[in-house]
């Protein structure tokens, strides 16, 4: 699968000046919603991660929301499993009491694109909270900063910059937030 040709096409790759979820600014950003929004993208996506995982049987795929919910749900699919997602509660995620997680339960956790895999950690840490355990972590795109090392479907490596040294602000590109 080629995921970039995908994005591009669906109009999911832009380039511009960005300020990501990190807070530091890119001259890319990948924009998985654009992609996602077509059901046989998400579920050829979902299906192609899911295969990353090999042989393992998890009681339930995470995701932070927003980025994660969609592909949480089609990886679960195509693993026959449950699909979870953590929502943001102020400086952490917390995953909805309707979400019942048994005490040994197993998961994977997947992102759209991690970048640090800070949404990510959140919403691993909210479902060990409640006794689960971790047993993978998977991207549709790891933009090659992530401590997680996670599966992924593509890597890239997109310069990102502090504000205080990113040259498109000294070049006076007006910022995007997205």
């Amino acid at each position: 699968m080629d995921v970039l040709n995908l994005y591009t096409h669906a109009g999911g790759f832009l380039e511009g000046h960005f300020l990501l979820a990190s807070g530091r600014h890119s001259p890319n950003f990948l924009q998985s919603t654009t992609v996602m929004q077509f059901p046989e993208h998400a579920e050829a996506l979902g299906a192609a991660l899911a295969a990353k995982f090999g042989g393992l049987k998890p009681d339930f795929v995470l995701g932070p929301a927003m980025g994660g919910v969609i592909l949480a749900h089609t990886v679960a699919r195509a693993l026959g499993c449950r699909a979870l997602f953590a929502e943001k509660f102020g400086n952490r995620m917390l995953i909805r009491d309707a979400f019942k997680i048994g005490a040994g339960e197993q998961f994977l956790a997947v992102e759209d694109v991690i970048t640090t895999g800070g949404s990510l950690r959140k919403a691993i840490r909210a479902a060990e909270d409640e006794g689960a355990t971790c047993m993978d972590v998977g991207c549709i795109i790891d933009r090659l900063g992530s401590p997680l090392a996670p599966r992924s479907l593509l890597s890239l490596e997109f310069p990102t910059y502090t504000p205080e040294a990113c040259p498109l602000c000294k070049a006076g590109v007006p910022l995007e937030e997205v």
